[in-house]
């Protein structure tokens, strides 16, 4: 299987064994988690930067796990104390650290297409850390290799989405995995956070959660984003909890089996209760494990087909 792409924006532009590549790629690196020395030397004289727009704490340091531990230089730059307060382009930040030889910008930014922008202008390979309600590849990437990790197996799965689904760019990167390996993807939530047409990408959609939970192989529910909603989309918190946070009583409708997944960070009784969230059927804290091995293997075929190319072009790098 081979990954020729210059960057990674999303997987929408993704095809099936491309998105299998990855996690084939990212199997042998979260074994490198049990060795007493957690390092592999695929990037030494590689530089990664991380340019984060919008704060992030689980996805930047990931990040930064996965580049270390690949033996790359790693630079996190934060927006609020660089030159971008004082007027600097998207453009001519990148720019500036492709000058100084980065190569991997990782973005994550508030405007939908940022990160397209600064691969149509810079050589760098770039990745989309999240981008506006757009996608968050990486993080359907790992959702998608955890479900397969306990699964063995997505296809004819049952898998449902609660929540946010209107300004989750997580959602969207999960639908786009999820339906391309042949996963029967439901949504629900509130109707005014249910995006219109959703169902051409070929999901179902309740507005009852106690319908839609039924017989399910996986629950992913999605954070509510206090920050994003201006414009009141639902009445109150207390409303939403009473319709559509994921409890033990909901939960038991499932599949006695099922997995249980949240992005991060967790609004605790609100989106999903302690007890549903500490069970034994949550696997939280190892997508936030399988999160660094996916990202290696992302840096690390990126880095590659980068010197395929170079290689190609009689440029040895």
């Amino acid at each position: 299987m081979s990954f020729n792409r210059k960057d990674l924006l999303g997987l929408e532009y993704l095809e099936k064994q491309e998105i299998q590549t990855i996690i084939e790629t990212a199997k042998p690196f979260k074994s490198l988690f049990t060795r007493s020395i957690k390092k592999a030397p695929a990037l030494v004289g590689k530089t990664v930067v991380n340019l984060f727009y919008e704060p992030s704490t689980r996805t930047r340091t990931s990040f930064e796990f996965a580049a270390k531990r690949l033996s790359a230089d790693v630079v996190s730059i934060a927006t609020a104390t660089s030159s971008v307060v004082k007027g600097e382009s998207l453009i001519d930040t990148g720019k500036t650290f492709e000058a100084m030889k980065a190569d991997i910008i990782i973005i994550r930014h508030s405007l939908a297409g940022a990160p397209e922008i600064l691969a149509k202008n810079l050589n760098a390979s770039i990745i989309n850390a999240g981008d506006g309600f757009h996608e968050h590849p990486t993080q359907g990437l790992l959702d998608l290799f955890t479900i397969l990790d306990k699964k063995k197996k997505v296809e004819g799965l049952k898998i449902l989405l609660v929540g946010d689904i209107l300004h989750s760019r997580v959602a969207k990167s999960n639908i786009w995995a999820l339906t391309k390996m042949g996963a029967k993807v439901r949504v629900a939530g509130p109707p005014t956070l249910i995006p219109k047409h959703i169902t051409d990408l070929g999901v179902e959609v309740f507005y009852d959660l106690d319908k839609a939970i039924k017989n399910v192989d996986v629950v992913n529910i999605l954070r509510i984003q206090m920050e994003r909603q201006q414009e009141n989309l639902f009445p109150s918190v207390h409303e939403y909890v009473e319709l559509y946070q994921v409890t033990e009583d909901r939960l038991a409708t499932a599949k006695p089996d099922v997995l249980v997944m949240h992005p991060g960070p967790m609004n605790r009784g609100i989106e999903i209760s302690s007890q549903v969230a500490d069970s034994s059927n949550a696997v939280i804290n190892e997508q936030v494990t399988n999160g660094i091995a996916v990202r290696m293997a992302v840096l690390y075929l990126l880095v590659a087909a980068r010197n395929k190319q170079g290689k190609k072009n009689g440029n040895i790098n």
